[in-house]
């Protein structure tokens, strides 16, 4: 099929579009769904900056750097004091990039100094209509007016690339509308969902997983929403959808982990994705180099 043979061209080509980087597992949140079972102190400590960036200066010679884009994750990358200064030296070998965040520590100070580091994209998690929802899942007080005021701030930013990513459970799923008006309000373009990938905290929770009729549910609201143009929604990259594909998703489904993404985990583990951790990593970049592990 047209489609096998598109994987089979893009897998030959194997460009590193996406890297993404595990900076720290320290966070100041204790989300229910965590897979990664952060913590505000962790056993692992964060990567040095000069570790990560030695990486983007050892495959600069065999790319082009302003096609990789370079994503920064946690924990809470935000937690981190030198990112600012670690996103300035990414600037200036020429690779754009951004970061993931929970919005508890974007003040507008803090978003002026990334963007003069050269800050080119941001993704803000919201996960309720309320308070309760969002709280409850975020196990952080204040946590829901906080991701607010971030999503106004970068949705107030010229030039910013940015969007809201909301993990769907089922103390949200009723308030999907509510939500959906309340970010057109807030004037944000972009709005990615997903649910919850059973691992870390996650696994054993039965709030975070949908039924069949839940997830049917979230697939008819995300085509009724994108037909309806206020907002461009979006499902996760997880999983076939078979006749919801081009429904809910801008492409179909693809998964390029390893073939377009590599990840640097915090323990300086190489994996395909930050969400393929354990016996599923590739190498170190303790011990291994990372285009050999890449290639």
């Amino acid at each position: 099929s047209l489609y096998h043979e598109h994987k089979k061209a893009q897998a030959k080509l194997h460009n590193l579009t996406y890297l993404f980087w595990e900076c720290t597992l320290r966070c100041n949140f204790n989300c229910v769904h965590c897979g990664s079972d952060c913590a505000k102190e962790n056993i692992v400590p964060d990567m040095p900056k000069e570790d990560f960036l030695k990486i983007l200066s050892d495959i600069r010679p065999h790319i082009n750097p302003h096609k990789t884009m370079v994503v920064i994750t946690g924990g809470e990358p935000l937690v981190r004091k030198d990112l600012e200064e670690t996103g300035r030296e990414m600037y200036n070998m020429g690779y754009p990039w951004g970061f993931v965040t929970n919005g508890w520590g974007l003040s507008q100070e803090r978003l002026d100094a990334l963007l003069h580091a050269g800050l080119r994209s941001v993704t803000v998690s919201l996960d309720g209509y309320t308070e309760e929802s969002h709280e409850w899942f975020r196990g952080k007080k204040g946590s829901w007016l906080r991701a607010l005021n971030a999503i106004s701030r970068v949705a107030g930013t010229p030039g910013l690339k940015y969007d809201v990513v909301t993990c769907v459970n089922k103390k949200n799923i009723n308030d999907l509308h509510k939500l959906k008006s309340m970010l057109v309000s807030l004037e944000v373009k972009h709005w990615r969902l997903f649910t919850v990938f059973p691992k870390g905290r996650a696994k054993d929770n039965p709030l975070l997983k949908l039924s069949t009729e839940e997830f049917v549910q979230l697939m008819e609201f995300i085509r009724d929403t994108r037909k309806e143009g206020k907002i461009i929604a979006s499902y996760g990259c997880e999983g076939y959808l078979a006749d919801y594909e081009m429904e809910v998703r801008d492409a179909p489904f693809f998964c390029r982990a390893g073939i377009h993404i590599a990840s640097v985990l915090a323990n300086g583990d190489i994996s395909a994705c930050p969400s393929l951790r354990g016996d599923y990593v590739q190498g170190n970049i303790y011990k291994d180099n990372f285009w050999t592990v890449w290639n």
